[in-house]
């Protein structure tokens, strides 16, 4: 079977691996194809490509797109895309410039409630590239306010606790139309998280297929294996075309390391049925 991976970060968003080193980890991993989905940026694949060259791994263009729908924030990945696409290149710049006024009024949430120097920390690990809540967890790590990554978004930067932001992101239609215009192939990631009732997660993939969706990531380390099964129930339900990924952001951050996903569902039409990806492994 194909080892086949389309959600990761590197370091271009809030992964602890450059492009470079996520490829050559993946490799090591067995990894046969590998999409880079940096959150909102493209900028990381030129690096990713190079390091993918001469090796036996098929690197896939991909970007991870911040969406508000109704009042929530979802992602929307592309896979597939045109990196150069002049529409997709300048939403993103737009939404990365959000993300800054974003930050600084989290910096103003955490301040009040006792923890100072958060933006300046952040900072100094998103490392002059785009800044998340990812980058102010592992300050609030450092400074003691949680043991680990994971454990912060228990505590703060989510809605209800310290630090959170409401935000508005890119609307649905112009994530899946940057996508598509560029030649790509959107999907839902990882749609357990965002907790969506019955009728609610109907009215997204309904409007998400009938914008031009076409995928939805059955397999992620945010569902259990009653959610594997009951998102692959709904692609079926809905003829989208099921897609998997680790969202893997580096060691001692991810629940599944490059290469370790298991296989989807039975019935399940794979969102690369059509890649003719053993032909592109045979070129390598």
């Amino acid at each position: 079977m194909l080892n086949i991976d389309l959600h990761c970060h590197s370091t271009v968003s809030d992964g602890l691996l450059t492009p470079a080193r996520l490829v050559e980890h993946a490799v090591l991993r067995g990894v046969n194809v590998l999409a880079l989905t940096d959150h909102d940026d493209v900028t990381g694949l030129a690096e990713a490509r190079i390091a993918a060259r001469g090796k036996n791994i098929i690197l896939i263009n991909g970007v991870e797109i911040s969406v508000t729908w109704q009042n929530r924030t979802l992602h929307i990945i592309g896979l597939r895309i045109d990196p150069e696409y002049p529409p997709l290149v300048q939403g993103l710049t737009s939404i990365r410039a959000g993300r800054e006024e974003r930050a600084r009024n989290i910096a103003i949430q955490l301040e009040r409630c006792g923890i100072h120097g958060s933006l300046e920390g952040a900072h100094t690990y998103a490392g002059g590239r785009l800044i998340g809540r990812t980058h102010f967890a592992r300050f609030l790590v450092e400074k003691g306010y949680a043991k680990d990554v994971r454990s912060v978004f228990k505590k703060y930067l989510v809605k209800g606790k310290p630090g959170y932001v409401p935000h508005q992101w890119a609307t649905l239609n112009d994530a899946i139309s940057w996508i598509r215009g560029s030649g790509g192939q959107a999907v839902i990631a990882h749609p357990a998280r965002y907790q969506l009732g019955k009728n609610v997660l109907d009215a997204l993939l309904h409007e998400f297929r009938d914008l031009g969706g076409i995928g939805l990531e059955i397999i992620s380390p945010s569902h259990t294996s009653d959610q594997i099964k009951l998102f692959a129930h709904h692609a079926q339900q809905m003829n989208l075309l099921a897609s998997c990924g680790s969202d893997y952001h580096g060691p001692g951050e991810s629940y599944f390391d490059l290469g370790q996903l298991p296989p989807l569902p039975v019935g399940c039409i794979p969102i690369w049925h059509d890649w003719n990806i053993e032909q592109e492994i045979n070129r390598h």
